[in-house]
């Protein structure tokens, strides 16, 4: 596939995820968080190593209810980064807006998380959430919002979606695996009841 064609599908799948996410829920609070190795460990930890560490991650929402509970979808990319960084992921975790409202808190605690359950003690975090990001889409989102769903999507796309100058390629050790994983695709909510208001 060309890299343009790839692109493409990638950017129309993230698109439309999230799309049906908005569908489905009438506030989304979005935390992105980039999750690593620390120093002694960056440079000796494999891809495979780092796919194990996402699984467990993803399949820990469903006994981790304390983090998780409300978590609502996910879209994660992996990188290989030079200069000590080796790989790594950013990600961006969407939970319902009408349960979880502190981003800074649960960032924190998913990368806490990562740093001593999920790695043992060879991870980092970097709290994205911590910093004047509300231009970028992240935090609070309602579905009324337009302008602010379209930044989510621009920045988020645009970022996950970048030039792969840290591409995984040259690091994998098995051709399906994938640089960008994202949750399943919601299924549509029944069109029953009271339809939406959008002013």
């Amino acid at each position: 596939m060309k890299k343009d064609q790839k692109y493409n599908k990638r950017k129309n799948s993230m698109e439309a995820y999230i799309d049906a996410l908005v569908e489905n829920n009438s506030k989304i609070c979005t935390i992105r968080i980039d999750l690593g190795y620390g120093t002694p460990y960056a440079n000796k930890v494999t891809l495979d190593d780092m796919n194990k560490d996402i699984n467990n991650l993803l399949n820990n929402r469903r006994s981790k209810k304390t983090l998780f509970e409300n978590n609502i979808g996910y879209i994660i990319k992996k990188e290989h980064g030079e200069n000590g960084k080796g790989v790594h992921g950013h990600a961006y975790l969407f939970y319902d807006g009408n349960k979880v409202q502190k981003e800074v808190y649960i960032a924190k605690q998913i990368g806490e998380y990562w740093n001593n359950n999920i790695t043992k003690g060879k991870g980092v975090y970097y709290n994205c959430n911590a910093k004047d990001y509300k231009n970028r889409g992240i935090g609070m989102l309602d579905y009324k919002d337009e302008e602010k769903i379209k930044i989510l999507k621009e920045n988020a796309i645009s970022y996950l979606l970048k030039t792969d100058d840290q591409s995984i390629d040259d690091i994998k050790t098995n051709s399906k695996d994938r640089a960008i994983v994202r949750g399943t695709m919601p299924k549509p909510k029944s069109k029953a009841g009271r339809p939406r208001k959008i002013n």
